[in-house]
């Protein structure tokens, strides 16, 4: 499950980066389905930050790894 979800955060990248942001994969638990990130650059003290992680990050990567049921920033 952490290379699917390493994967994802690839194809993500480029589109955090081009904002002068960033991701970082913190920790997978696999028994929760909850993934931790770091959102890193300007996405770390960006107001829209959770809206980011929420609606971009957390719904792609939902979508390719069906096991994650949150993503959450740490």
């Amino acid at each position: 499950m952490k290379e699917k979800i390493k994967e994802v955060i690839e194809k993500i990248r480029p589109y955090l980066q081009a904002d002068g942001g960033d991701i970082e994969l913190v920790d997978v638990d696999e028994k929760t389905g909850i993934v931790k990130v770091r959102l890193l650059g300007v996405c770390g003290g960006c107001p829209m930050s959770m809206m980011t992680l929420k609606a971009g990050v957390e719904q792609r990567i939902k979508k390719e790894v069906p096991e994650v049921k949150e993503v959450v920033a740490v």
